[in-house]
């Protein structure tokens, strides 16, 4: 999730019906086939690329907030090929909402372009609160080449926000998402430079769906720099998406039941833990792993160790579930 940031995103969920995954699919085929305009938007539903011609209030040029619609859904889905959309589904029943939006705009108009805010009003919108399985709002959430890439939930600050978005642009870059909506503005960051040739070797092997071409390449970079974090988070990426391939993880309501009736199976425990991750419930994944370390001991428990670690750098080391997590590690093993 290698330039600057090599974070592919894995295979599309859905299309393992695992639980949890989210299918965007299904709101695209309810979307009607000419989106209307949002109200109080004036580049809400049609902002395409730098040719959408939407320009917002006062001649500022194209509006980098969108209000999401059923509408809408399916051309912002496919303007995630262009640029990430970032989902803020919210409801005005939370106060915390209207304060993320805020924020969350003045981040992404920063960007000058490079990143689109979807405002998703749930209670008008309940397909896709249903879709990505929200459990609370104010929730954010990356759409990349179609693909959702989980955020957080609940409120967050500038400060906060900024860091996210700069790892979501490198997991964008990685999957050849570095289009661009609107004119450059100041606050626009410089073209992400080119990948170092072991990393681009990495990204053309995961574009044509060859994993262990794009393990093996980032291997050698880490074999030249050991310290090389983007390609460690890469690798860690990659080796999981060959998990999910096995035809063992096909199957996922029998994995689950493996795991729920053999709580000590390293193997199934492990295995849903990749579910869980690839499914969007992060906190679920870490915490069977964690579980399982408190109960064991000798080999398991260092396997299930070193597979925690791994699914750290998938997640990103500077997401807040994953020191949370670090947090739960320490406890069970000291």
């Amino acid at each position: 999730m290698s330039s600057p940031g090599s974070r592919p995103v894995p295979p599309a969920a859905s299309h393992l019906n695992l639980r949890g995954a989210v299918d965007l699919s299904s709101l695209r085929r309810q979307a009607p086939p000419a989106p209307a305009a949002a109200p109080g938007r004036t580049a809400a539903n049609g902002v395409s690329g730098t040719e959408s011609g939407n320009d917002a209030p006062n001649g500022q040029g194209p509006s980098l907030r969108v209000d999401a619609t059923e509408a809408n859904f399916q051309d912002l889905v496919e303007l995630s090929g262009q640029v990430p959309v970032v989902f803020v589904l919210w409801a005005r029943y939370s106060p915390e909402s209207s304060n993320l939006l805020e924020s969350m705009e003045a981040v992404v108009e920063s960007y000058g372009g490079r990143l689109v805010l979807a405002a998703a009003d749930i209670d008008a919108f309940p397909q896709l609160a249903q879709a990505f399985q929200v459990q609370a709002v104010p929730t954010a959430i990356a759409v990349v080449k179609g693909q959702p890439v989980p955020l957080f939930q609940g409120s967050a600050g500038e400060a906060e926000i900024r860091p996210l978005m700069d790892e979501l642009l490198k997991v964008a870059a990685a999957n050849g998402v570095t289009g661009n909506v609107g004119g450059a503005t100041p606050n626009a960051e410089p073209a992400q430079a080119p990948l170092p040739p072991h990393h681009q070797a990495a990204f053309d092997a995961i574009e044509a769906g060859d994993y262990a071409a794009a393990a093996a390449a980032y291997r050698k970079a880490l074999a030249e720099m050991p310290s090389d974090a983007e390609a460690k988070a890469g690798l860690a990426q990659v080796e999981l998406m060959q998990r999910l391939e096995k035809p063992s993880a096909a199957d996922a309501d029998a994995l689950r039941q493996r795991a729920a009736d053999e709580p000590d199976d390293i193997d199934a425990q492990l295995a849903v833990a990749d579910l869980d991750i690839s499914g969007g419930h992060i906190e679920d994944g870490f915490n069977r792993i964690i579980s399982f370390i408190g109960r064991n001991f000798g080999a398991p428990r260092e396997t299930a160790r070193v597979r925690l670690l791994e699914l750290f750098d998938v997640v990103g080391t500077a997401d807040p579930r994953v020191a949370k997590a670090r947090q739960g590690l320490a406890r069970v093993l000291f």
